[in-house]
């Protein structure tokens, strides 16, 4: 199997180790550039790539550097929590496909946020690994699973625990893969999809509006990430208050 990796974040860490131990090596590197990036470093030492065939930031969009992707004859391109637009020509360059593990359970929660707007909007939550095209989450599903979300869940602890799912939803895929013959499943029906932006829509809470206590409950543990700017909040006197949650099962009479 030949590809090359374009990922960030501790997940992506955790593939590209697993694809090592089983003895697939990435022929070439796509990171995040310096301000966006998480985990650049320990991806390249993992590599164990020259310098060469790593490619930071957008570079893999210059022209050089798509005729050398071109050059290795892929069959893959895989993608974790890669935060890039993919073009087509790139979609093009390996033989089988780009392929994107997406911490959501497709149709289901496309885009950003994707823990905060399924505790939020009520969808079925998971991992899925599936092929890119030009829009956004909306290729083929190779495989996925399920993740519950709990009633103590916030967006925070829901998606460290979806991570966990991602890895054995490519985990149990690799035979698929090494085949370069994946199953693809059309995406179907009723889905959801959200923008960057959209999070901060919901964010402030109007303290004069009779609200449902579960709705209100269910909109502060989703923005209750791993990001303070990402959580709900109200303003009194000009100034402005974040509101967190956490919450714990009680278990004293279990």
């Amino acid at each position: 199997m030949r590809y090359a990796f374009a990922g960030d974040r501790d997940i992506s860490v955790k593939v590209l180790a697993f694809l090592i131990e089983k003895g697939h090596s990435p022929l070439a590197l796509l990171l995040s550039g310096s301000k966006r990036s998480s985990h650049a470093q320990g991806l390249s030492q993992l590599s164990n790539l020259p310098q060469n065939m790593i490619f930071e930031g957008l570079s893999f969009n210059n022209e050089n550097n798509i005729a050398f992707l071109e050059s290795l004859e892929l069959d893959y391109i895989i993608g974790i929590h890669f935060p890039y637009i993919i073009s087509q020509r790139i979609l093009k360059i390996p033989s089988v496909g780009f392929i994107n593990l997406h911490p959501a359970y497709l149709p289901y929660n496309r885009g950003w946020h994707t823990p905060s707007w399924a505790i939020m909007e009520g969808t079925k939550y998971g991992a899925t690994l599936h092929f890119m095209d030009l829009k956004v989450d909306e290729g083929d599903i190779i495989n996925q699973k399920e993740c519950v979300i709990l009633p103590s869940d916030t967006a925070n602890s829901l998606y460290q625990r979806v991570k966990e799912v991602e890895l054995e939803v490519f985990q149990q895929s690799l035979v698929d893969l090494v085949s370069l013959n994946p199953p693809r499943k059309k995406q179907l029906g009723e889905f959801t999809a959200h923008s960057k932006a959209d999070l901060a829509l919901i964010q402030q809470i109007n303290l004069e509006e009779n609200v449902n206590a579960g709705d209100l409950i269910n909109k502060i543990r989703a923005l209750t990430t791993n990001d303070l700017m990402e959580s709900s909040f109200f303003i009194i006197d000009n100034k402005k208050y974040c509101v967190r949650i956490d919450i714990i099962e009680d278990i004293s009479n279990g």
